[in-house]
């Protein structure tokens, strides 16, 4: 099998469309799915920055390989995903699609940085990127926990009620408790309102699962849940799952602040019975491994880990 990579600026339509199937096959096969929420939201809408496709075709033309680089984060440096499909893996596809990515990265970054996430932690990701100078760099929990499950009952804090999001109003002030809430980590911090509004078109956007805690008028915390796949009696998501449908703890914050009180469970636990509620019977969520304020808040709550991601980095 032809091992050439072609890149681009810009896909169609329908090479996007084949790309999201390509990521749909390898994720059945693998247990994980091969690109983030962030690349298959450029992949559906594109986006004000640029990005560059790789992409590579078997002998019949068909979409055998393809990554995805990011490369306007001018801190961390370029990030790329890469997916192959099942049946093109095992003739070289994936290190011709690495060695592609770092070549698109050092056009943007000269110091030859790139990051690289592996979904799923399979060996022969690892193998590869350790093979080709990446360092494991960052671990990504996803956690999960039944529904049919005891749910602990929210117990709030004194003076903090919880209420639905109301889009036209709270944009903004979620935004900045959002920047307070993650002012240390790598991605959510640096969130937009182009970023929120990307979301809020999805049509899994729900404002009644987006929780917002609020004190004398002011936001402290917020529980941001989201349903993945088909529930019955509702129309599909978009998304092309094909699984029963399961809850996410999609983002939780609290403001610095408003630590220590217990609102981060209460919210979480708010949370759980609004998906619960729905008739959903799972939920999982993405935490960091190093975070263990929030594996340990988690655990607690009934979640255990489920699958691993890793962040490579070449340096």
């Amino acid at each position: 099998m032809s091992s050439k990579v072609d890149q681009r600026t810009a896909l169609t339509a329908d090479e996007a469309a084949a790309v999201l199937s390509l990521a749909s096959a390898a994720g059945d096969t693998d247990g994980a799915f091969p690109l983030s929420e962030h690349t298959v939201l450029h992949l559906r809408h594109g986006g004000d920055t640029p990005s560059v496709h790789l992409i590579a075709h078997d002998e019949h033309g068909d979409l055998a390989g393809y990554a995805h680089v990011d490369t306007t984060d001018g801190v961390d440096g370029p990030s790329a995903e890469l997916v192959v499909h099942p049946l093109a893996r095992r003739h070289g596809l994936g290190r011709a699609l690495t060695l592609a990515a770092l070549t698109a990265a050092a056009e943007a970054d000269p110091s030859g940085r790139l990051r690289l996430w592996a979904h799923g932690d399979h060996p022969s990701a690892s193998a590869l990127a350790l093979s080709l100078g990446f360092q494991r760099a960052r671990v990504l929990w996803q956690m999960r926990r039944s529904l049919y499950a005891e749910v602990p009952q929210p117990v709030l804090p004194g003076g903090v009620v919880v209420r639905p999001f109301r889009p036209g109003d709270d944009e903004q002030p979620w935004l900045d408790l959002n920047a307070r809430a993650f002012a240390d980590h790598p991605e959510q911090g640096r969130w937009s309102l182009c970023d929120l509004h990307v979301r809020m078109a999805e049509p899994w956007f729900d404002p009644e699962g987006f929780l917002l805690a609020e004190r004398d008028g002011r936001l402290v915390g917020f529980h941001w849940t989201k349903v993945h796949g088909e529930l019955r009696g509702e129309g599909a998501d978009g998304a092309g799952h094909d699984h029963d449908p399961i809850g996410e703890v999609y983002v939780l914050g609290v403001d610095p602040d408003a630590h220590g009180g217990g609102l981060g469970r209460a919210l979480t636990a708010a949370g759980l019975r609004h998906l619960r509620a729905r008739g959903l019977d799972q939920v999982m969520l993405y935490v960091d491994e190093s975070n263990q304020a929030a594996t340990s808040l988690y655990t607690r709550l009934g979640f255990s880990r489920w699958s691993t991601d890793v962040l490579f980095q070449r340096i």
